[in-house]
């Protein structure tokens, strides 16, 4: 090199060193969807996007055509392109972005890719957790060796304002395999399994879920902002950075523990110390729910503790604490530290112990429990209440037992806690923001969705929302994606007469919003559990939402419904009900006795009702009800129903009338 040629060298280093640019790195970066392993949609103008050096030229070639594209990155760094996919196929590719120094995304396949959402019952992993497993998890885990399917899990985050890019996230995709599934979505690979078996073309599935959240959470202030339900709530959300609300929300605790809480423990404050003596305190089996456990008609705060004995094997090591479902708010400690909180009365409470804790022992578990009304409690089986050591889930100790417990305050004396912005991930908009927004425009196929049950007891307000959030990501993708969803599952003890049910008018919110089009329904009354919120079977689950985006996105010649009510007709002490989706007849599931069907008359008094097939109707009477009005199918929390079609698939629940 000549001297005048190294001085020129040196000289553009320093320049670069002045302007803060390295001359050695690429300066282009991508956002979290971009990395090896990822599969982009097939036969689309595909956006790819990212960030370089302000006015810098970009150049993004492309392994399958051979082309190179050319865009210039704007003030701000910012640079986007379109690029046309060929067909699916298992070829791998790679893109190379550059702008002086080239970056290279490696081992790409173009397919499906399906973005996968909702709350626990979607980001059940396919192991499982502690506490409830999927069927068959470790012969399912052995046999996903699926290289075609990629996963990108996207982490848990909430935000206030919309995000530019995903936060954590940091493994990227990751390709099928018995080493990378056992943690990601059992009804988000069942459904991707299902598709990839029949198109034979890769899939790309996305799992942005979270356990115990709400629609709206998911929906963006844009959109939400119609609705007066949550309009209030949206700017207040927007009004402060998450710093800033939680801020304001350690002053609002502060002056709440300070005027509420603290007043109304009286001579039980330090109760959550393992030193705190509660002898005097009474006893409870737990789990249960407390008004049968002699707090009948108590709404407010209890506290409960409950002494363990560490084995010295444990000591030094995290633990697992399972509570299960409590009912409705909770604040639990460890040893006097707090371990974890959740809000709302259908969320498994599981928090990690951290090893400082843990000494063997007498050690103290302390949960302090707020019930605004109806079921207080602990509602969960009592397998799943166990403390355990965290690596090894089969060595544990039952909680199912005596615990003591103490009334502090009836609901009227207390003022409603604050929220913490930070560990509320039901705030509207917040995972919208985080989870969702970030995400697009990447160019999916569509969408999948198991979610509702934080939202029950508000069903009427559910019929606005849900259609409202799926028109929402339609906006945010740019493009009327096909909507799939899961109708919740029956859950809870079966009831012996007909009787009011908010499940059920949940259900029936997620039925009316089939209205809406590019949708369809998973139904699932038929394979709930009554004791876990999470049925073991994932498989069916996925299995019938592969068949909605089958036969309505690809074509395919397929049943992919059970009956959905359709019509009905008065004729003298009977009603007459037409359905769709009659594929092969309807059928009472092994030919037994039809069950489910309840009638009323004029009064709106619900009677079980006789119920009989003809052809693809069903002709529904009671000798209660002499001039009927009104039918409902499988209206209960956990409804004992037995009507499908001739394909096998259940019947919706349904009302004739509200």
């Amino acid at each position: 090199m000549t001297t005048k040629a190294a001085n020129a060298k040196i000289l553009f280093v320093a320049l670069c060193l002045l302007a803060g640019i390295s001359p050695l790195a690429a300066r282009v970066t991508m956002p979290k969807v971009f990395t090896d392993n990822l599969v982009l949609q097939q036969q689309s103008q595909v956006p790819i996007w990212g960030k370089a050096t302000p006015n810098q030229e970009v150049t993004i070639t492309t392994s399958w055509d051979k082309q190179t594209r050319k865009v210039r990155a704007d003030q701000a760094g910012k640079w986007r392109v379109n690029v046309q996919t060929p067909a699916g196929s298992n070829t791998p590719y790679t893109i190379t972005i550059s702008d002086g120094k080239a970056l290279t995304l490696k081992n790409i396949l173009i397919g499906e890719v399906w973005i996968c959402s909702g709350q626990s019952n979607m980001d059940m992993p396919l192991a499982g957790w502690g506490w409830t497993k999927v069927i068959n998890h470790e012969q399912e885990v052995a046999y996903a060796d699926y290289p075609q399917i990629r996963l990108l899990q996207v982490d848990k985050v909430a935000s206030s304002q919309p995000l530019d890019d995903l936060k954590g996230t940091d493994q990227g995709w990751q390709v099928c395999s018995p080493a990378t599934i056992p943690e990601f979505s059992a009804v988000a690979y069942f459904f991707g399994r299902n598709l990839y078996e029949h198109l034979k073309v890769p899939i790309g599935l996305i799992n942005a879920a979270w356990g115990g959240t709400t629609a709206e959470a998911w929906t963006s202030g844009e959109s939400l902002d119609f609705m007066p339900d949550f309009s209030a709530k949206v700017k207040e959300v927007a009004a402060y950075s998450d710093e800033e609300a939680q801020k304001r929300y350690a002053q609002q605790m502060e002056a709440w523990n300070e005027t509420v809480l603290s007043a109304t423990l009286g001579s039980n404050k330090n109760w959550e110390s393992p030193a705190f003596n509660d002898t005097d305190w009474q006893t409870m089996r737990l789990p249960g729910i407390w008004e049968t456990k002699g707090l009948d008609g108590f709404d407010g705060l209890v506290l409960f503790r409950k002494t363990v004995d560490i084995p010295a094997a444990w000591a030094g090591k995290d633990l697992q604490l399972n509570l299960g479902m409590i009912d409705d708010n909770e604040i639990t400690w460890f040893n006097g530290r707090k371990v974890g909180e959740t809000l709302g009365y259908n969320s498994d409470r599981s928090y990690r112990i951290p090893a400082g804790l843990v000494k063997a022992g007498k050690a103290v578990i302390a949960v302090h429990v707020l019930d605004y009304g109806g079921e207080g409690g602990f509602h969960s089986d009592p397998s799943f209440l166990s403390l355990a050591l965290a690596s090894k889930k089969q060595s544990s100790l039952s909680l199912a037992n005596e615990w003591k417990y103490k009334t502090i305050a009836d609901k009227g004396q207390l003022a409603k806690a604050p929220v913490s912005p930070v560990d509320n991930a039901n705030r509207p908009t917040v995972l919208h923001n985080a989870m969702i927004h970030p995400i697009a425009p990447y160019a999916i196929q569509g969408a999948i969705w198991y979610q509702g049950e934080a939202n029950v007891g508000r069903a009427e307000q559910y019929r606005t929302l849900f259609p409202l959030m799926i028109q929402d990501w339609r906006k945010t993708f740019g493009k009327n994606i096909p909507f799939y969803f899961v109708q919740l599952a029956n859950y809870m003890d079966e009831q012996p007469q007909p009787v009011k049910s908010a499940w059920a008018e949940l259900r029936d919110a997620q039925l009316h919003t089939l209205a809406l089009d590019n949708t369809g329904m998973a139904v699932a009354i038929d394979i709930g559990e009554a004791k876990d919120i999470h049925p073991s079977n994932k498989q069916d689950v996925g299995l019938r939402l592969a068949l909605a985006a089958r036969a309505n996105t690809y074509k395919q010649n397929v049943v992919f419904s059970g009956p959905i009510y359709q019509s009905h007709s008065i004729e003298g002490n009977t009603i007459r009900v037409k359905f769709n989706h009659t594929h092969q007849g309807l059928k009472s599931k092994g030919n037994a006795k039809l069950t489910g069907f309840a009638i009323a008359g004029p009064d709106h008094k619900y009677y079980w009702a006789d119920a009989v097939i003809a052809g693809n109707e069903v002709v529904v009477s009671s000798p209660e009800v002499k001039s009927p009005v009104a039918v409902r199918y499988a209206w209960a929390d956990n409804p004992v129903c037995n009507l499908y079609n001739g394909a096998g698939l259940p019947a919706s629940p349904f009302q004739t009338v509200k």
